[in-house]
């Protein structure tokens, strides 16, 4: 994975992003972290920078003020990854656990085909999320079902989080130009990488409940982005 990075946003995630590190750089490959960590009260951020002193070169934290929004988070991570000398891929990915890194190696490789891959949850017809309430499976399998069918994108799971994105992905769908400022954010990168007419293709992951913490998805969130995707659709 020599030229690939992980973009990680983080609030109170302290008591995953260590242990979740340690696996990323177990994986054997020549891989970097980039966590973007907004003013973590629970010491995420110094938790990281402990890290980098152990992985040099290869772990960084680029710390925020405050909590400044998903979206810029993840903007000011890429940016801060397309910077970085030989950056090639460059991968979003939840800090909590729920998406496993042994996925990280298939979704490079899927990569050798595609511009963008995601690391869908609902391939084939497929439902593949372990330990949540069925509400909640409902609300976010309808919710990805509406967006999919408001933006036209190709993809199974146009919500998911995880995902691959060739550097020239990044670079030309301007992310200046981001509408979104929530979860729909990720929509919104699939369908401007889609009408730019880059390859997106998709590999099967299992999701998981997050192993320890608290929750920042709600109902609230998820009402919101049904609406933000019509705007992003109309915006474009």
């Amino acid at each position: 994975m020599k030229n690939s990075i992980v973009v990680l946003p983080t609030y109170n995630e302290k008591e995953n992003i260590q242990s979740l590190i340690e696996q990323i750089m177990g994986l054997g490959m020549q891989i970097k972290v980039l966590v973007v960590d907004d003013a973590s009260p629970d010491g995420t951020g110094e938790a990281v920078e402990q890290l980098g002193n152990k992985y040099p070169g290869q772990v960084f934290c680029l710390h925020r003020p405050g909590k400044c929004g998903f979206a810029s988070a993840y903007i000011d991570g890429f940016k801060k990854a397309l910077s970085m000398p030989d950056t090639e891929y460059i991968f979003s990915m939840d800090a909590d656990f729920s998406h496993n890194p042994s996925s990280l190696p298939k979704i490079l490789e899927a990569l050798n085909q595609a511009d963008v891959v995601v690391g869908s949850r609902y391939m084939n017809g497929t439902v593949s999320v372990v330990n949540w309430p069925i509400k909640r499976l409902i609300l976010s399998r309808a919710a990805n079902l509406y967006a999919k069918w408001v933006t036209g994108l190709i993809v199974s799971d146009c919500t998911s989080g995880f995902a691959g994105y060739r550097r020239k992905v990044l670079e030309t769908i301007n992310l200046d130009k981001i509408v979104s400022d929530g979860y729909s954010f990720l929509v919104e990168l699939k369908y401007r990488a889609q009408k730019a007419e880059f390859r997106l293709s998709e590999v099967p992951i299992i999701f998981e409940e997050r192993r320890l913490g608290q929750s920042k998805m709600s109902k609230k969130i998820i009402f919101e982005a049904i609406f933000v995707v019509w705007k992003i659709r109309l915006g474009s």
